[in-house]
């Protein structure tokens, strides 16, 4: 499998040929790995990398469980949401405030960490939204920075074959997309030996799928006729 950074760039750009502009809506690309001879069941075959990425893939807010004078610095710092203590337990028994929740980046101040596991951990787990602590003394505006650059790749079940996560969206330049994705990827590489990792797909929301190592002359075929998108590889 070939899996340099114009692999990864060819099927941003044939992925985006397929999909881009069919959409009403602002499509986001992700990238998927499918595995093989992987038993994810295997505390050391476990996926759960937290990945910053080199641009934002989409626009994401950050929600923060503080009080006090952390409140008011998360506050300064840009903190889109503050949520404190004395509202957590309504966070956890009110659907519609956890179905917003579930759209932020989510953070917390040490001593809260507790208290926001208990009341909300099932919930933020299942929507891969578990608060992180904010670190003693970090200087909070680089900290709200990375973290709308972060995506998280998490492996789920026991012998499921792929994981997959976004990273970036078809208004985005191809070039940021492929650094993006080609990030992820050396993530991987780090936990996954090559020889595990089955393929490699990029694909826009609702567009077909488009694998990193496609022969080169399919990929510009594909870019040049959009409509008429090869998926053998």
């Amino acid at each position: 499998m070939v899996l340099d950074k114009k692999a990864v760039a060819e099927a941003v750009a044939l992925a985006l040929a397929d999909g881009k502009g069919k959409r009403k809506f602002t499509q986001s690309v992700d990238l998927a790995f499918n595995f093989r001879d992987v038993d994810f069941k295997k505390p050391e075959n476990k996926l759960n990398l937290d990945v910053v990425l080199p641009y934002p893939p989409k626009a994401v807010k950050i929600a923060v469980f503080a009080d006090g004078i952390v409140a008011n610095e998360v506050q300064k710092a840009g903190a889109d949401l503050i949520i404190p203590s004395s509202e957590i337990a309504s966070y956890a028994n009110e659907k519609p405030k956890q179905a917003k929740l579930a759209g932020y980046f989510i953070l917390s101040e040490p001593k809260l960490m507790a208290q926001v596991g208990k009341a909300l951990g099932q919930f933020l787990a299942a929507h891969n939204r578990n608060a992180r602590p904010i670190p003693p003394g970090t200087n909070l505006k680089d900290l709200f920075e990375r973290s709308r650059r972060t995506i998280t790749l998490r492996s789920k079940g026991k012998l499921l074959p792929c994981v997959h996560c976004p990273v970036g969206n078809e208004n985005m330049p191809v070039e940021q997309i492929t650094e993006n994705a080609f990030a992820v990827v050396e993530a991987v590489l780090k936990k996954i030996v090559d020889s595990k990792i089955k393929s490699i797909y990029v694909k826009t929301t609702m567009g077909k799928p488009a694998r990193v190592g496609a022969k080169q002359a399919k990929v510009k075929e594909a870019v040049a006729q959009p409509n008429n998108v090869s998926q053998s590889a």
